[in-house]
């Protein structure tokens, strides 16, 4: 894609402070204990999480399989592998982190001499991290660039998008990945907007979204960019082609009677995750384990807000 106009380099309004001792300290797994429960995990096993994150869930597995086991996380963002490898030090020597998208997951495992893992988890979406970062450009609560790539290298930003496609592509990326109802009329906006200037910032996007709206869905419980965000944010990552790979080759490297967990938090990749299994069920390379998605106690969607949404499908390799 060729970039028309320049990104502004602006400082974000109330930036909030995000450490490591606090990331971790605020961190939550989302359905850690059903992850640990359904992996089925004894000493000596190697899994793959992938999608490390903070290490929430990597923590819990390294105390079930430690020692003699051994976890490869994989994250596309180095800062979450910064907060990983302080988190999980009192395992050193039983975990490998690496950088990398896993689509690439048997390049990465490869790489670490193993060619077979005993189970897998995928916590998918964007981490509280990255939401609490305003220069990730990943949430409209504080204002930041309009960035949302989880690999901070990555060439494509959320800028390069609102600021460069058709009206009609725009249009197509909100109904499609964000299932926005009113998704011409915020494309429409954004190409009026910009052809006065380039929209550079999370809150510039988040008001002409607000603004496009009918006034009777403004002031709903959900914020009104809230779907419009996600799917610049799947566009931009490639989320669902990337989940669809990563899948498949998942499945393809586990163990006979190894598992697989997946915990997603919309309906997109909900339905890629529960196709693909029923798909790979048909073929006969797994047994659905969770006939139906399990789904956060009352206690924890109460304690967790995040979690409010998720839901759990495992398999098990045959």
């Amino acid at each position: 894609m060729t970039l028309l106009v320049k990104p502004l380099k602006i400082q974000p309004k109330n930036l909030l402070i995000w450490n490591e001792d606090d990331a971790m300290s605020r961190h939550t797994p989302v359905m850690a204990q059903e992850v640990v429960e359904y992996l089925k995990l004894s000493p000596g096993m190697v899994i793959v999480d992938c999608t490390v994150g903070e290490g929430g869930h990597s923590e819990g597995i390294l105390r079930k399989i430690t020692p003699d086991g051994h976890l490869i996380g994989i994250d596309q963002d180095d800062d979450a592998l910064s907060i990983t490898r302080l988190r999980l030090s009192q395992f050193e020597g039983s975990f490998t982190l690496v950088e990398n998208n896993f689509q690439n997951i048997r390049d990465v495992i490869a790489a670490v001499g193993r060619d077979a893992m005993d189970g897998v988890v995928f916590d998918l979406g964007v981490s509280m991290m990255q939401l609490g970062s305003p220069e990730r450009g990943f949430s409209f609560q504080a204002d930041g660039p309009l960035n949302m790539r989880m690999d901070k290298k990555g060439q494509i930003t959320a800028f390069d998008l609102v600021n460069n496609l058709s009206e009609e592509e725009i249009a197509n990326i909100i109904y499609r990945f964000g299932e926005e109802r009113y998704s011409r009329r915020i494309a429409a906006a954004i190409v009026a907007e910009r052809s006065r200037h380039a929209i550079a910032t999370t809150q510039q996007l988040a008001g002409i979204v607000i603004d496009a709206m009918p006034r009777h869905e403004r002031y709903k419980k959900i914020h009104p960019a809230t779907r419009t965000f996600m799917a610049l944010r799947i566009a931009v990552n490639r989320e669902l082609e990337v989940l669809q790979t990563g899948l498949r080759e998942a499945i393809d490297l586990l163990k006979s009677g190894g598992r697989i967990c997946v915990i997603s938090f919309h309906s997109l990749e909900d339905r890629i995750v529960k196709n693909e299994f029923k798909a790979q069920a048909r073929d006969g390379r797994v047994r659905i384990i969770t006939k139906k998605p399990l789904i956060p106690t009352d206690a924890e969607m109460e304690s967790n807000r995040k979690s409010r949404s998720a839901k759990l499908r495992v398999a098990e390799k045959i």
